[in-house]
């Protein structure tokens, strides 16, 4: 009996995006900019409306700089339906979800999409840190659940993370995988662990740099002045934080501290501080560095 060859992998048509903020309008414009049709979700209206502005905008400029046909564009925006009823995700390939980073909530919204889409649907996490083991144990299709973790703003930056879970089939990694390169991505792949690999080298990193601050080691300025003219990096982590979001950013360590059991991953003070203030970030015009809103105080403490 002559040996088979493997089955071509499936190619992913249409996708869904749950969550219609920077990371979903984002993540939708890639697809839909691949020629997939693309139902993005959200029950904001106003949302749903300010990503359609965005995406256009961010087409727009390509087109301005010659990357891109009018043509083009207008396909892409004419292939993103805005949708505010799961119902409507029934028949798609594909659904990356990019909502709050919360376990609970997600593991909701994976057990609702586990009973409405198609049994080949393939169900996403864009999650920077959560266990997509533990994602997919809330669903009947633990196989077909896989973490994408995008990065921001995902038309930018060129990277996604593949984060397999225990059960996550070898045919959905290779759609995923040859979905992610057709949407002009470069693909890394972590295990299960948490913070996946990004997150498990940077938010530490970040969390030092607001030790710094807190001990008074040295000004914000200086901190990021540091990073970014001594080891070359782009932004200084302190500035990254804030563009991340830094409620992102204490979640993410909260994730690596309970998960890992090593002090070192505790969160600084400051960060929390920040964070119960409502200081957040680049998002809510304050947060290490004020953006041009004005937000309630929050000053370094010189020492422990």
């Amino acid at each position: 009996m002559g040996t088979q060859a493997a089955p071509a992998t499936r190619q992913i048509a249409a996708v869904a995006v749950i969550g219609a903020g920077q990371m979903g309008s984002g993540i939708a414009q890639l697809a839909a900019a691949a020629g997939c049709s693309v139902f993005l979700l959200d029950s904001d209206p106003a949302a749903l409306s300010r990503a359609v502005t965005s995406i256009s905008s961010s087409l727009g400029r390509l087109v301005a700089k010659g990357q891109l046909s009018q043509a083009a564009c207008d396909d892409s925006v004419k292939r993103i339906k805005c949708v505010s009823d799961v119902q409507e995700l029934r028949g798609v390939d594909l659904v990356i979800e990019a909502i709050v980073e919360s376990e609970d909530v997600k593991k909701k919204l994976f057990v609702e999409l586990d009973k409405i889409t198609k049994p080949s649907a393939i169900l996403a996490s864009n999650t920077s840190s959560i266990s997509i083991t533990r994602l997919a144990s809330a669903t009947s299709r633990p196989s077909q659940v896989i973490g994408m973790h995008f990065f921001n703003p995902p038309p930018i930056m060129k990277l996604v993370e593949i984060i397999r879970g225990a059960d996550t089939s070898e045919g959905v990694f290779s759609q995923v995988k040859s979905f992610s390169e057709r949407i002009g991505k470069v693909v890394i792949c972590s295990q299960d662990y948490p913070g996946f690999i990004v997150n498990r080298i940077l938010m530490p990193m970040i969390n030092e740099a607001f030790w710094a601050l807190y001990t008074g080691v040295a000004t914000k300025e200086d901190i990021d002045t540091g990073m970014k003219l001594g080891t070359n990096h782009p932004m200084g982590p302190l500035q990254l934080a804030d563009f991340i979001g830094l409620d992102v950013c204490l979640s993410v360590l909260r994730v690596l501290h309970n998960g890992l059991g090593d002090n070192k991953y505790s969160p600084c003070p400051l960060l929390v501080q920040y964070v119960d203030a409502g200081r957040l970030g680049k998002k809510r015009g304050q947060g290490v560095y004020s953006y041009g809103r004005s937000s309630s105080s929050v000053k370094p403490k010189s020492s422990l």
